[in-house]
């Protein structure tokens, strides 16, 4: 009686579970990390991160070792169980899955399993309160309490084929979101419709409904649509463009401003495809911009272009941010880059993958190149009180340099709507 693992697929029956292969590799690649860093162990409770460990979020925790260790990694699991191992792989799961032991009893499981040290946690993912609990149900283990998140991220960022498969995918669907708004406007058209049209597109493909990200309160509206002077309204959102919002309560992105002829709507939409996430940016005007728009259009052109060739070789995300920075400055954007001031945003671009706002940033103090495999959106952006306007890609570092995941010149920078 009940379910049955066949009923968790994707469409057309499709099996949409992380390759076992990819699990394992990382739970290898993050074992070797923690040898690297002098720690014996993590445990884990954030969402993405099981997601991305164990292949699925289920309610619970799970104990990856350092590679020099006895023990063998093991999900433990609140509910559900059943669930929990179908997604980790079925028979072919390569770590134990097991149901969550009384918290009083966390300490004796885990000795038993040959772990004598305290694990690393996240620290800085996860509530003050919960942590404390955890680490009261740790006592029994020696040494220092640590934070594992930096060596996480580090992993993450170096994206997979399998993982940059999904963002072309997500990309895909994304062409056909900014299609669905190049056919729905007309002026006197709001916001919230515009984003709404986007939206069917993407949910019929399977987004979850959820943008995860790292940075409290960890929050964040998708469908960024902003028309005229709504795209000159700052928002709690640490980015360019914040927009009304449809209510104090949601304050960021689209709300109910009308389109009016010539002014610039901008478009910042992204789409998340089993979980990877591509943003990009357009314009779209009902008529035509003026030639005043379409000049400032062209010169943050000309900054994505100069950021994308100091990255491409193989100059670090700060050089990116500076040389980019000081050309917006003697192009005159100083007091509009990225906002307004006082509410400027300080860099050009963001990684993206499970979470919008992964690293690297170009911004000052990312004193690290891009790895091959790397994945972020490039989007310099101005904002005046008449609007914003500006661009963005999402871009991958190969082998041979920076390519466009997203839709590049594929999509117009300016959709012009009759």
């Amino acid at each position: 009686m009940g379910w049955n693992e066949s009923d968790l697929c994707g469409p057309e029956g499709e099996d949409w579970r992380v390759p076992v292969s990819e699990l394992e590799n990382r739970q290898s690649l993050f074992a070797n990390a923690l040898d690297s860093e002098g720690l014996d162990g993590a445990l884990l409770h954030n969402p993405v991160d099981l997601y991305y460990f164990c292949g699925g979020r289920q309610n619970g925790a799970m104990y990856i070792p350092a590679e020099s260790k006895e023990s063998t990694p093991v999900q433990f699991v609140r509910r559900s169980l059943k669930r929990a191992k179908y997604e980790a792989g079925g028979d072919d799961a390569i770590h134990e899955i097991v149901s969550f032991p009384r918290l009083s009893q966390f300490s004796e499981d885990l000795i038993s399993r040959g772990v004598t040290k305290t694990p690393s946690m996240q620290l800085s993912s996860i509530p003050y309160s919960f942590g404390t609990k955890f680490k009261k149900s740790l006592l029994e283990l020696s040494g220092e309490l640590k934070d594992c998140n930096r060596i996480i991220y580090q992993i993450r960022e170096k994206k997979s084929t399998w993982e940059l498969e999904q963002m072309s995918i997500a990309a895909e669907v994304q062409l056909q979101m900014f299609d669905s708004i190049g056919a729905l406007g007309y002026e006197g058209v709001t916001e919230l419709e515009l984003t709404a049209s986007a939206e069917a597109i993407s949910r019929a493909a399977g987004f979850g409904g959820e943008v995860s990200m790292r940075r409290y309160p960890m929050q964040c509206n998708r469908g960024v649509v902003v028309a005229g002077r709504s795209g000159g309204i700052p928002s709690f959102f640490d980015a360019a463009v914040g927009g009304i919002g449809p209510y104090p309560g949601a304050g960021m992105g689209s709300g109910f401003g009308k389109v009016k002829s010539g002014e610039p709507v901008l478009v910042d939409l992204l789409h998340a495809h089993r979980g990877y996430i591509v943003d990009m940016t357009r314009m779209f005007v009902v008529g035509k911009l003026s030639k005043e728009w379409e000049n400032k259009l062209e010169d943050m052109q000309t900054v994505k272009e100069v950021v994308v060739d100091e990255l491409h070789q193989r100059k670090t995300c700060a050089e990116a941010w500076i040389t980019g920075f000081e050309l917006a400055c003697e192009l005159g954007y100083e007091d509009n880059l990225m906002g307004m001031k006082p509410d400027q945003s300080r860099f050009l671009g963001h990684g993206v993958g499970l979470e919008l706002d992964e690293s690297p940033v170009i911004a000052a103090g990312f004193d690290r190149k891009l790895e091959e495999g790397s994945t972020i959106a490039i989007e310099p952006k101005v904002v005046y009180q008449e609007g914003s306007i500006g661009t963005e890609d999402t871009w991958v570092m190969t082998e041979s340099g920076m390519e466009p995941i997203t839709a590049g010149a594929a999509f117009p920078w300016v959709f012009e709507w009759e």
